[in-house]
């Protein structure tokens, strides 16, 4: 179930010498976060003004660096012991701004319903996880549609503006997703502590 997502260690390894570069001049982790959500503002904004297959030369890395400083925030406050409590809160922020911004890209190609269904659909699985982590479950990633096939989907539609389609997709595999990661905390919650039962 974690399509993309499986790939995050390798990507992560891949980000290594960046990160070791970020914390030597030391970048807050939150301006990494910052920078992910302009990133997605800029995405969103292209996608909106340039007709395909034009908007992908800008979506795509755009969407690519998006990604980028939404693995090293996170990776840098690890390594540089600058983790807090506020700093887990503008993360799961950004990241929800960021979506809701490259998203709103769709706007001048689809109906605004389908998009808000999209928008809506899309927060789902992230919401499921947070819920999850705060009854005590571990935090459960990844897809079939996640933050990663989001942004696949939405390069997708940069080059060949389908948008419609690919916002169904987006809507219905948001609400699988999510349907999953209840479903693996249905049972991850049912499992008694310890082994112990109750």
């Amino acid at each position: 179930m974690n399509g993309l997502y499986a790939l995050k260690p390798w990507y992560a390894a891949r980000l290594g010498g960046l990160r070791t570069a970020l914390a030597r001049r030391g970048v807050s982790p939150d301006s990494l976060t910052a920078a992910g959500v302009l990133c997605a503002a800029g995405a969103g904004a292209a996608l909106a003004l340039l007709p395909a297959p034009l908007a992908a030369a800008p979506v795509v890395p755009l969407l690519a660096a998006r990604l980028a400083f939404a693995n090293l925030d996170g990776a840098l406050a690890r390594d540089t012991g600058r983790t807090t409590r506020r700093g887990v809160v503008l993360n799961e922020l950004g990241d929800r701004a960021a979506d809701l911004l490259v998203l709103a890209g769709f706007l001048p190609h689809a109906p605004l319903w389908l998009v808000a269904v999209a928008a809506l659909a899309a927060t789902l699985p992230s919401w499921v996880s947070l819920a999850g982590t705060a009854a005590g479950a571990p935090r459960r990633n990844g897809g079939p549609v996640g933050k990663t096939e989001r942004c696949l989907l939405t390069a997708v539609v940069a080059a060949t503006g389908w948008a419609v389609p690919v916002l169904a997709v987006v809507a219905v595999g948001s609400v699988l997703t999510a349907g999953l990661r209840l479903e693996w905390l249905r049972r991850e919650l049912a499992e008694p502590a310890g082994g112990a039962g109750r």
